[in-house]
């Protein structure tokens, strides 16, 4: 009963709970809403991208249509970018100088940052094909790909790409783990290859059991954030629930990592790892109740949101973190696929426009 009162403390004190909650998963989930309050507020401030993997999510989790003009105006920008890389690979030399471009412009500002700029570095025209093969399945994801003139043309560079190489390569999966599972899914997705197999040996001779006591933090949470995207990717990013058989292996490590979890990882990897049980159907899991715990108390009065490990508040470098305690704390069992834009390939609509003008301008009662 203590807990449960200072759990209820920080929600009033977050100024998000409406009515009394009768039991903790009541808070939880009034928590989670809380948070949501506070970023739709913020979202005609945040950036594209991070409109784009909000509302993706709020869509995946609630199936509530005013998440859909957002969606729609990303898949207008998503179609726009294939168009320009598909045109382009029908010159010599486009992907190459695509990826020396990437490489050049990517950021240098963390540690990690700097060793994945130095790795793609080494791969060729690898940087240009992921952001390539990341388009390519999320046109998919929105019903999208069937109407896009020549893309058959990215499947088959896709395919021409040593994928094999790069995703069990030891280096690689050593700063690059969630991409790795991410990339070794979309392929399958796609129809380009199937390399699931290969990959999750690669990824398992990479960090055998008794290997994972000796790994630093950063080692530590690339290999926890690697196993959560084998069941995250393998959802299709949160639209459908995902066979546990085929998981049990990722679970069991999970399991057993249940102390450095909580201790070890961060609040966006602990929230991941919540979201792999649940994304397999077990809500009951004892680390999901704890990490929803951890979650809840993690929020600051003022803010109303989770802080960054160092505390930061800042509303746009906390949006992947708190999306996912959104989704943890509000999980309704019943995931929502799409949304399928294919109907709206024609243009945006008027009532797109009237929808989206209402919130990006912060009038989204009626969205």
């Amino acid at each position: 009963m203590k807990k449960l009162f200072s759990l209820m403390i920080v929600l009033v004190l977050a100024g998000c709970a409406t009515m009394e909650p009768h039991t903790e998963r009541d808070v939880q989930c009034e928590a989670g809403l809380a948070i949501q309050e506070v970023y739709e507020q913020a979202l005609p401030t945040l950036s594209e991208d991070k409109q784009r993997h909000f509302a993706q999510r709020l869509y995946r989790l609630t199936g509530e249509q005013r998440w859909w003009a957002l969606n729609h105006a990303y898949g207008e920008r998503l179609l726009a970018r294939l168009e320009e890389d598909i045109v382009g690979l029908a010159e010599p030399g486009y992907a190459a100088a695509r990826s020396r471009a990437i490489v050049a412009d990517y950021s240098q500002r963390t540690a990690k940052q700097r060793a994945r700029r130095a790795m793609l570095g080494e791969w060729g025209e690898i940087a240009f094909a992921r952001g390539l093969l990341f388009r390519l399945v999320q046109a998919e994801y929105h019903g999208l790909l069937p109407a896009i003139e020549d893309h058959e043309r990215a499947l088959g560079y896709q395919a021409e790409v040593d994928w094999a190489a790069f995703l069990t390569d030891p280096a690689v999966i050593g700063i690059y783990a969630a991409q790795v599972a991410n990339y070794k899914y979309f392929l399958h997705q796609l129809g380009v290859m199937d390399l699931r197999r290969e990959v999750e040996e690669a990824f398992r001779r990479q960090y055998p059991p008794d290997r994972v006591a000796g790994l630093n933090d950063a080692e530590y949470r690339n290999w926890l954030y690697g196993l959560t995207h084998f069941v995250i990717a393998d959802s299709r990013y949160y639209q459908r629930k995902v066979d546990p058989d085929v998981h049990a292996w990722v679970l069991e490590a999970l399991e057993r990592e249940t102390v450095g979890i909580m201790t070890r990882a961060t609040a966006d990897i602990q929230a991941e790892v919540a979201l792999a049980f649940l994304l397999a159907g077990r809500e009951d899991h004892p680390l999901v109740g704890r990490v929803r715990e951890a979650l809840v108390a993690a929020i600051d009065p003022a803010s109303g949101i989770i802080p960054s490990p160092e505390g930061e508040n800042e509303l746009a470098g906390g949006e992947h973190r708190n999306v996912l305690a959104i989704m943890v704390l509000r999980w309704p069992g019943r995931l929502h696929p799409g949304p399928d834009l294919s109907d709206a390939l024609g243009g945006r609509s008027a009532e797109c426009d009237i929808l989206l003008y209402s919130f990006v301008n912060g009038d989204n009662q009626n969205v």
